[in-house]
């Protein structure tokens, strides 16, 4: 009975789906069923049960694997057709769900600056794909509006966008412990922003007092340490201190004494690293004991 239930089924099925045809018999019946829900979604549970031997066939427009095969017809595809239907289906949503997630998230956040151009200063985390369409629609509109420079400050925690804004023809300016800043230059002309950081400038503070005696320290680091040389208490001023405020802060970190900037008494330019440095030699006094003031001072 089993080999003429067989029998009857074959010829229907055509020469090329024949092995398919004996796997799915084969197959157990848990693998079976995870196979026909990946590929054949559109079949009903109804006609998803195992097929035994001594069963009756299924008719060839209801075969196991979705395909509408019978006699003189060739395969209608209709398993290709499912599965791409799928894709197509999944790529769509894919791409609605980032649309609609897109219209939730406010614009790219900028200020002009002072040169005519636009600072983006990115703070929240964005869909690197939302966030590519943001930057193309906004450069084509300042493009229009005649801004020139356009820069972005990245934090670290949202590098991932680096990829993005560097596809679109921006270039490293400058980098920091915690932030990357990028630019660009809208006009098709040669751009004329300025470049990083070409010096560091330097401090050291001069305090005598009545009895013409001079500040002095040793270091603890660096090229003279263990060399036994006297030296002003000199540092490098921190980015965006004066430099009257950055002697005095060198003073009280290398020797604990509160002093109070006079005048610059000279500076120099030397190298430093891979950049120039500027050293200004300062005049300061100890304000415990006031031993040193300018002439000019009142």
């Amino acid at each position: 009975m089993a080999a003429h239930s067989l029998s009857l089924y074959l010829p229907v099925v055509t020469r090329s789906l024949v092995p398919l045809a004996f796997r799915h018999l084969l197959l157990p019946h848990r693998l079976r069923l995870r196979l026909r829900l990946r590929l054949v979604s559109a079949v009903s549970p109804s006609r998803a049960r195992p097929l035994g031997l001594g069963a009756r066939p299924p008719r060839p427009h209801a075969a196991p694997l979705g395909y509408g095969v019978g006699a003189g017809r060739r395969p209608s595809g209709g398993l290709d057709h499912r599965a791409m239907s799928s894709s197509t289906n999944s790529t769509v949503a894919t791409e609605l769900s980032v649309s609609e997630n897109s219209r939730e998230i406010e614009p790219l956040p900028f200020v002009n600056d002072k040169h005519g151009g636009v600072i983006i200063e990115m703070k929240t985390p964005m869909d690197p794909g939302v966030f590519s369409a943001y930057l193309k629609a906004a450069l084509a509109k300042w493009r229009e509006q005649g801004i020139r420079g356009v820069w972005i400050k990245l934090p670290i925690t949202l590098s991932n966008l680096i990829p993005t804004v560097v596809e679109e023809g921006f270039w490293y300016h400058h980098a920091e412990e915690t932030y990357l800043m990028l630019a660009y230059w809208l006009p098709n002309t040669t751009h004329t922003l300025p470049v990083n950081a070409t010096h560091r400038v330097g401090v050291g503070a001069f305090i005598m007092n009545d009895k013409r005696e001079v500040l002095v320290v040793q270091e603890k680091s660096g090229v003279l340490r263990g060399l036994g040389v006297w030296k002003f208490p000199t540092g490098v001023v921190e980015p965006g201190e004066d430099i009257n405020v950055g002697a005095i802060r060198e003073v009280k970190e290398e020797t604990g004494i509160d002093a109070e900037f006079v005048e610059v008494l000279a500076f120099r330019a030397t190298k430093l690293f891979l950049i120039n440095q500027i050293y200004f030699s300062c005049a300061c006094y100890d304000r415990c004991h006031m031993t040193l003031r300018s002439k000019t001072r009142k």
